[in-house]
């Protein structure tokens, strides 16, 4: 008993313990546990967009664009800035003719996390947000992100057909980047294609460089009770799946790799991520760096290779920006499908989200299909599930004679251990036996619990009456009150602790851990208000069969 009284208080502590550490996270200050995973606070820099936003890359020895404005043939008119705007089915898109940018992406299928009626943005170049897509030529006088596009006429929505094409025209030096996005009907994925045509005297060997830009800002709406990653990630084949704050790359301590023939490069937030897929045996350099203040840039550098006058060439990429839905990103990349980050327990976590899909399928509604999974779950640890709560139940038949073992050798504790241990063996009580069942499932709870909270089917995703967003909190706050209940009749069924010190804590846990659930997506605490339930009904069942003198 003294063991499992003990295994709590560290539950507890450590409980505490992390739900301080994300509050200071959140708020920019240092982790205690992990100082590599600070929330920058930072603001953003005066005026409209952060200063240096248009830097470019500068990971290679080769030469970055000029400052120009626009890169135009001598004696043509300056190129004046123009958005365009591309409309499919899913998404809505504005593309800068200077530097050929996209400066904003609206998810017409997803909502916006803090205002319901508006849509979910991932790039965005307004003055509170900087999210943009870039690419250009380095390694000589060419267009690049700062240069001035023409872009030439033709469908801006989606109509009749199954994709849509904006193609824009850059000319310096002689030579001319064209660029071609080719958004398709129900597709996040955007083509990308760079032809470069070198119409000048001589032969040109100039490199292709595509990269996001993004301020260092939480997002907006981001809990304080618990915290997900936001920030650049890297995927190679040898080097598998690399992700660094952006704290990491204001300290200059990002570590990833540079140079690969496979892989991609991506931005991930909580369920959305953007991630940049080149074409596959391609030499590359990959780079993350600081380029403005609370500014920071990830990419690829893909060479061109030489282009003989009169001659082009073309480059095809890929461009992801949309929901972490497991089933597209496994299709579209390998690796790509670990943006859905579970942490260390990936490994029980994805079989988790298997069976939940498979249970939706069957259900079509992800509220009961979490019922379900938690039912299943429960059923597959009973026998582990019993056994803890036989012990339990035992301890809580011994509780006097514990108590009056401690009131007779209370000023010898030695004495004590010795009849505690010779009652334990009397009554054939395992002290740990408890503990040990609950401490084998801890590694799949946690799994699920990162499984509801990471999963973009979650979001929006409404059960039954009150609850219409699963990944939002319950707006009635009727399920934390269920959570807060169903610990309390936990705590009852229990072993009172002897220490008036400790059974009084025990009392307060489901009220301290209610108030973190009233914060917590609804979906989570329907778990565990289910899985409480259960756990309840069991262990009633076991503890009365036990008092009773019958076999549990």
């Amino acid at each position: 008993m003294d063991i499992q009284r003990t295994v709590l208080w560290v539950v507890f502590s450590l409980s505490l313990l992390l739900l301080w550490d994300n509050w200071m996270r959140h708020n920019g200050k240092p982790s205690m546990f992990f100082p590599g995973l600070t929330q920058e606070a930072a603001k953003p820099a005066s005026g409209d967009a952060p200063a240096g936003r248009s830097d470019v890359p500068q990971a290679s020895a080769q030469t970055a664009p000029g400052a120009t404005s626009a890169a135009v043939p001598a004696g043509a008119a300056p190129v004046k800035s123009e958005i365009v705007t591309i409309t499919t089915d899913v998404v809505k898109a504005e593309i800068d003719t200077m530097g050929g940018e996209i400066k904003r992406l609206e998810l017409l299928k997803h909502k916006d996390g803090v205002d319901q009626t508006k849509n979910m943005l991932l790039f965005d170049s307004g003055t509170k947000h900087l999210y943009l897509g870039q690419t250009g030529l380095i390694g000589g006088d060419f267009p690049n992100h700062k240069s001035g596009f023409v872009a030439k006429p033709g469908a801006r929505t989606l109509d009749s057909g199954n994709q849509v094409q904006l193609v824009l025209e850059s000319e310096s030096a002689g030579v001319k980047l064209i660029k071609t996005y080719t958004f398709k009907r129900g597709d996040y994925t955007i083509g990308v294609k760079h032809d470069v045509v070198n119409n000048s005297g001589a032969p040109v060997n100039p490199s292709l460089y595509l990269q996001l830009v993004r301020d260092g800002k939480a997002l907006e709406g981001e809990s304080q009770f618990y915290s997900t990653f936001t920030g650049p990630v890297v995927y190679t084949d040898a080097e598998k799946f690399q992700k660094m704050t952006f704290e990491d790359i204001e300290d200059g301590k990002a570590k990833h790799v540079t140079k690969a023939d496979n892989g991609w490069v991506a931005l991930v937030q909580h369920y959305f991520v953007t991630a940049i897929l080149p074409p596959d045996n391609v030499t590359r350099e990959i780079y993350t760096k600081k380029v403005g203040n609370n500014l920071y840039a990830t990419g690829t550098i893909l060479p061109v290779g030489t282009v003989a006058p009169g001659a082009s060439t073309s480059l095809e990429s890929r461009l992801y920006s949309g929901p972490q839905e497991s089933d597209t990103l496994e299709k579209l990349a390998p690796g790509l499908d670990l943006v859905k980050d579970y942490g260390m327990l990936t490994i029980i976590a994805k079989p988790i989200f298997w069976l939940m899909t498979q249970i939706h399928k069957v259900l079509n509604n992800w509220g009961w299909t979490i019922i379900a999974l938690t039912v299943l779950i429960k059923l597959a640890f009973f026998p582990l599930s019993a056994a803890s709560y036989r012990s339990m139940a035992k301890m809580k038949t011994v509780t006097p004679k514990m108590q009056s073992i401690r009131e007779r050798f209370k000023s010898d504790p030695a004495k004590m251990n010795q009849a505690m241990m010779e009652l334990y063996r009397t009554e054939k009580i395992n002290p740990l036996g408890g503990c040990l069942p609950i401490v084998v499932q801890i590694p799949v709870f946690i799994a699920l619990y990162w499984v509801l909270l990471a999963s973009v089917e979650m979001r929006n995703a409404p059960w039954l009456g009150w609850i219409q967003d699963l990944a939002a909190p319950d707006p009635w706050y009727i399920l934390p009150v269920l959570m807060a209940v169903s610990m309390f009749i936990q705590t009852k069924l229990n072993p009172t602790p002897p220490d008036p010190i400790q059974a009084k804590v025990m009392m307060f846990m489901p009220i301290i851990f209610s108030v973190m659930f009233f914060f917590f997506p609804a979906g989570l605490v329907l778990y565990w208000v289910v899985n409480n339930i259960l756990s309840i009904a069991q262990q009633w069942v076991i503890t009365k069969r036990i008092e009773s003198g019958q076999p549990a």
